[in-house]
This record gives C-alpha cells, structure tokens and sequence, in this order.
C-alpha cells in the first residue's frame, strides 16, 4: 500500500496498519459516528463487558478482509479495495446496530449505500475507487463480494471473535488464521479440505452464541422493548427514519427521555434502572412438528394476539410483548469444500455441520413477556389460546422423556 502507514492497537489483533488515505477514510464524521454505536446494542445490560462499538468492528474486519485478500494472492488494488469496503461495510448502521434495524423500513445495506453514494463520504472515496465497486463488495456481490459478505466472511468471522471477547463468553472463539489460509476465491469462497476443522468451530461456536448472547431471552425483550419505543417515535414524526444513519446511541436516548411520548419515556427509564419485562411462558420451537411454521406468523398476527392476552388479563396492551427467536439460518452451512477437485457443501462433508443443520430448532423459542408484577396473573396461561401454533410433536416428547428416565 502506497502513502505512511500508521497502527491502531485493537483488543483482538494487537496492531493493526493503516495508510494515510484509510485514515482520511476514519476521520470523515460519518465514520466517527461509529464510535457512538454499540455493536450489540443493549446487551450490556446482560453482559457488562459488551460496550465494543461499530467502529471497533469495521476496523476488525478490514484487518481480517486484507489478511483473506492476500492469502488469495489479489492485487494491491483489488486488496486496498478491500479494505476500504470492509472499514465501510458497516457505515449506515443506525443507533444500536440491528436493534433499531428491527423498526426500520430498509436494511442497513441500503443505508451504507445512501452513505457512501450520497453524503461527503462519496467524495473522498472516489479520490482511490468506484463507489458502486464498493456497494457491491459490501452486498456481496461480484468475484470480491463473497470476501467482506457471504457465507464464511470475515464480517462474521470478526464480530464472533470481538462479541466472544467483550462479552466474556468462550463460545466464540475461532481459529481463524486456519479459515483464511484453507480458502480459496473461485465462484464464491471455497474451503479446502484441511479447514473444514476450523469451520466447524465457527459453525459450534456461532450455534452456542445465540442463546447465550444473539438471542438469550433477556437480549430479546430488551430489544423488543425498545423498538416498540422507536416505533412510536417514528409514527408520531419525532425522529425522521430516513435521517437514522445520522443518530447515534446517546441521541436515541436522549430523545426516548425528553420527547413527548409518554411510552417512550418509560420504556427508557424502565432500561435506565434495568426494570425489564418478565417471561411468563415459553415454549421451544423444537416442541413442534414443523417449527419452521413459527416464522410464517407475521407481526400483525403477534401484535393482535398481544392486544387479545391484555384485554383478558386487564394489561395495557403496549406491555404485553410476543417475541419468537430470529430465524437460525447459519448461512455458513452453505459453504462449497473442495476434495480433489471436487466441491460438496460442507454440510456433507462434515457430520457435525450436517447435526447443526438438523439441529437449529433446538434452542429458538417464543416467549411471552409482561411486567413484573403482572407475572402473578398467569400461572394458567395458555399462549395457544391465543395462536394457531403448529401442532405439537408428541413423540419427540415421549423419547426425550424415556432418555431422561434411563439417566436414573
């Protein structure tokens, strides 16, 4: 890379190098906006340590995007490319990453694309690159796309290494210098043969984060909890959506405690002083026949039978909340292995990935949630009363039942 190089030191890879154009890059507003957004939003609120930014993340994968880029033996401007599109890739992410993606009408990609195409971003960028080159790399299309977005990219690979070490939880831990140096870029990142050990780890360890992090059943009523607020505020005209990727966190709460939705006020003082909604059931979609039927219920479906469970129990329906776990894709399944030549999806290659894949039901769940001192009135509670729940698959009961009993 042309120009002087600089370091930032990072928690996970020590020093990491930056030329002075990268820098340039870092220093434009919408960048250091970055710094003021939490790269799990409110999961601090479960794991203390988890305060790690966005701007943490992007450096993280640029550093990991330029590693994989020369292991591939790519040019010095297809690997500046690179790096400038991973540091990037995140940059219209609005307060508190996914959550508020939660509420919005675009995906955050959409934002990134408005960001680098639209604002003074653009400017600097197209000094070195094409822009468009850019917003194709960070969807993940094109021959360099797969890199910084498909299925075992060094996105994923960098948030599970930095989430692991912020948030104290070992699952995340993965070998991914072996990943990088077993893949090749063909039609898509292939892995050879000699990876597929290290990719199961990723595969295990993003598998035990979801319910111990991603989606623990604390993380998931906080979430819901708060985009109920943010919805609110952007029904009622308070924040412009289309002006998200401009707010940080601290704006956000500032503006959930001062404005005039009464809703939005308590929802933040409530997360203020950790006062969170309760669970008052839940049942694990591995429960049913088809559990894959749980995601076709849409969100109009869940808020009616909310409204439906406060009317019965006399609740102020905007407290009752209906969350069922995000839908456990693990897109890495998909990964191509190459064996002499030849490519098999690593789900063949690999008896664990192939029981992963079987397994991905075992731990989502939907949970209903209430304020605490409402939890009393639903000892009885029965959710189906209120869903058209997939039928519930007995025999998968009763043999989880006869193993437990031979355990005596």
């Amino acid at each position: 890379m042309n120009g002087k190089k600089k370091f930032i030191r990072d928690s996970v890879y020590g020093d990491i190098n930056l030329n002075d154009f990268e820098v340039r890059i870092m220093d434009m507003p919408q960048f250091q906006r970055l710094r003021r957004i939490k790269q799990l939003g409110l999961i601090s609120l479960i794991y203390p340590g988890a305060t790690h930014t966005r701007f943490e993340h992007s450096i993280g994968t640029m550093n990991l995007g330029s590693k994989l880029a020369h292991e591939l033996n790519l040019n010095e401007d297809e690997v500046e490319l690179i790096r400038a599109s991973a540091l990037v890739h995140d940059i219209g992410h609005g307060p508190f990453s996914h959550v508020s993606e939660g509420v919005l009408s675009v995906p955050h990609e959409e934002l990134t694309k408005f960001v680098v195409t639209k604002t003074s971003m653009k400017d600097l960028l197209e000094e070195k690159f094409d822009v468009n080159e850019i917003i194709d790399i960070v969807n993940g299309k094109g021959h360099l796309g797969p890199i910084v977005s498909g299925e075992l990219d060094v996105d994923r690979m960098d948030y599970l290494l930095r989430d692991s070490h912020n948030t104290g939880v070992a699952y995340g831990v993965i070998d991914y210098e072996r990943i990088i140096s077993n893949l090749k870029l063909d039609d898509g990142l292939i892995l050879d043969i000699k990876g597929v050990q290290a990719a199961e780890g990723a595969l295990v360890s993003r598998y035990f984060m979801y319910p111990s992090v991603y989606q623990h059943h604390t993380t998931r009523i906080v979430n819901s909890m708060f985009r109920r607020a943010l919805k609110k505020v952007i029904d009622e005209g308070i924040i412009d959506e289309n002006n998200i990727y401009k707010y940080d966190d601290a704006e956000l709460i500032g503006t959930f405690r001062h404005c005039d939705n009464k809703f939005a006020n308590d929802i933040m003082f409530r997360l203020d002083e950790r006062r969170i909604m309760k669970r008052v059931k839940s049942i694990r979609l591995d429960n049913f026949k088809h559990p894959e039927k749980m995601y076709k219920i849409n969100q109009e479906t869940l808020r009616k039978a909310e409204e439906e469970i406060a009317e019965d129990y006399d609740l102020d329906k905007d407290y009752v909340f209906i969350n069922i776990a995000e839908y456990p894709r693990f897109d890495e399944m998909k990964t191509q292995v190459s064996v002499e030549d030849k490519l098999y999806p690593l789900t063949e290659i690999s008896n664990i990935i192939g029981a992963l894949s079987k397994a991905r039901f075992n731990i989502p769940d939907i949970s209903v949630y209430v304020k605490e001192e409402e939890k009393s009135k639903f000892n009885k509670f029965k959710l189906e009363n209120y869903l058209d729940l997939p039928e519930i698959d007995r025999e998968k009961f009763h043999g989880i039942h006869y193993d437990q009993i031979k355990l005596f």
